[in-house]
């Protein structure tokens, strides 16, 4: 049916041998590089311009070998958080309450069929849609990106209940979030410590920024509904037709189910949860001036804190996988205050996953022993992808260690002088885009280059927001496609999505994506825009 491809380990050991044999050939050199304050005071570890100097060649060997070891050391993090999520959630889907509440949200999507302009619309279409624009929201906002992966076991049975595959279920919150993280409007991460770096009124020239979010997210949505409508018409012509038999088992098996009413665990899970996020919001009241939004948050988590206690009662009546559910819904809420708010990274969210994975345990009626066995089965069935992310950051590993990214950043520097400021537009933001495979956090990335874009702006006569603009939309699309992103593996780990399919679903609509964010570039110095 499909041309054998190779294993995803074997493509991304493939590209650790070829940057191993580029460290042969391409010149080692460096940056001098230091601490720099912006001035909004942020810390960053900036390239110093005009500082590149040769050093001594750092071919790497044997180091091929070690790669693998020493990516594992360089990505510790994302691999931890993958293997608590695979516990968490493996003990979550023993529940199956995932499986009912999709089940039960199609239903009732189902009714609303009877009205008109809804059906002609199509209800399916519908729930694509409000998902991805509010995905895309969130990475335009606040650079979603890493959270993503949690949506996965979530939209991925939803895709597949209604019809589609596992690909839609994806694009539904990891390509919705990437298109908004490349349209940019508000992300504190990239476009904020860009701006900041370049000078520049941070988060100005919004109003171009919403156009380009707008045009790139509606874009995507609609070669995703294409592609929806093409599955659903004939589910064969899926390239994960046939690895998509584990969701369409698993949904044909979550029709039987039958709700479990609630048992002594059940009620003690829920006083605990309860007395747990009471605590916690009397602890954020009491240092409300330590916490962003102050004593305001402290009453936005009073306000959840109630809201828990009594849908938790109401759904526990109803059954545990019910209440089960209402624990997921609440950890997502939770999730995202706590990013948005508390801005919290990967230790935080691992810790809030692991809580959930607790609560659910005993809301089963599960003894510690049970939770432990379920929970190592599910980091089992996750060890899979934690390798991938290990050999992957291994190819980073190598470059660095063979001292070459430096030598590409000077050549593109050196290259983008002498041209206009349409050429060096262009080769700044291809430049950024092929860097994303090496490089894929966009904060480190802003540090290393903005410096070298501010200059070069300032030479070429090109508005230092338009440089900005094409470092953030670089820094969007190739990452839902590069090896050596994480994120990109953790999220086809949890949809057993083998690498080189999605590679060769995507790569068209990436590419095209590509040109559209060079087309959306050329207004920025073509014509006069606000905030440009």
């Amino acid at each position: 049916m499909f041309k054998k491809v190779p294993h995803t380990y074997v493509i991304i050991f493939g590209l650790i041998v070829l940057a191993a044999i580029a460290t042969w050939f391409v010149p080692a050199g460096e940056f001098l590089r230091e601490k720099q304050i912006t001035e909004s005071g942020k810390v960053i570890n900036g390239v110093v311009n005009g500082s590149y100097h040769r050093v001594d060649q750092a071919p790497q060997t044997w180091q091929v070998m070690s790669a693998f070891f020493k990516g594992f050391q360089k990505a510790p993090a994302i691999i931890a958080f993958l293997l608590i999520l695979g516990g968490a959630f493996w003990i979550l889907n023993e529940t199956k309450a995932i499986d009912m509440g999709v089940q039960s949200f199609l239903n009732y999507s189902n009714r609303l069929e009877r009205f008109r302009f809804l059906r002609w619309i199509g209800v399916n279409n519908l729930i694509i849609i409000l998902i991805m624009v509010m995905f895309s929201s969130f990475g335009a906002i606040f650079g979603m990106s890493e959270e993503t992966i949690a949506f996965v076991i979530i939209f991925v049975p939803l895709a597949i209940s209604m019809g589609y595959d596992s690909i839609v279920g994806v694009c539904m919150c990891f390509l919705a979030a990437g298109l908004g993280f490349a349209g940019c409007v508000l992300n504190p991460f990239t476009l904020g410590i860009a701006q900041d770096i370049a000078g520049i009124k941070m988060f100005s020239g919004i109003e171009y920024r919403l156009v380009m979010w707008f045009i790139i997210t509606g874009l995507g949505i609609a070669y995703v509904l294409w592609y929806a409508k093409k599955v659903k018409k004939n589910p064969s012509k899926s390239i994960m037709f046939e690895e998509d038999n584990y969701w369409r088992e698993n949904h044909d098996s979550a029709q039987k189910l039958e709700a479990s009413k609630a048992n002594k665990g059940t009620w003690l899970a829920y006083f605990i949860a309860s007395a747990t996020i009471i605590a916690y919001s009397v602890y954020v009241g009491l240092n409300s001036n330590l916490f962003k939004g102050g004593f305001s948050t402290y009453i936005l988590l009073l306000v959840l804190a109630i809201i828990f206690i009594v849908s938790g009662y109401k759904m526990l009546k109803k059954s545990v996988q019910m209440f089960c559910l209402s624990i997921l819904i609440f950890t997502i809420i939770y999730l995202i205050v706590g990013v948005m708010i508390f801005e919290w990274d990967f230790v935080q969210i691992a810790a809030l996953f692991f809580t959930m994975a607790i609560v659910t345990g005993m809301a089963m009626g599960k003894d510690a022993s049970d939770i432990s066995k379920l929970f190592i089965a599910g980091a089992k069935d996750m060890l899979s992808a934690a390798l991938v992310v290990g050999l992957a950051s291994g190819i980073i590993v190598i470059l660095e260690d063979g001292k070459i990214i430096d030598t590409f950043l000077n050549s593109v520097a050196t290259s983008i002088n002498g041209s206009g400021p349409v050429g060096a537009l262009s080769l700044m933001y291809g430049f950024q885009s092929i860097l994303n495979a090496i490089i894929t956090s966009g904060t480190a990335k802003a540090a290393m280059l903005m410096p070298m874009f501010r200059e070069i702006a300032l030479m070429t006569d090109i508005p230092l927001q338009s440089a900005v603009t094409a470092f953030h939309i670089g820094d969007g699309f190739t990452n839902l496609i590069t090896p050596t992103s994480g994120v990109l593996i953790a999220v086809l780990g949890l949809a057993k999505i083998p690498y080189a399919k999605w590679v060769k679903w995507s790569w068209k609509f990436i590419l095209a994506m590509v040109i559209l964010g060079w087309i959306l570039l050329l207004p920025t110095v073509l014509i006069q825009l606000p905030g440009f």
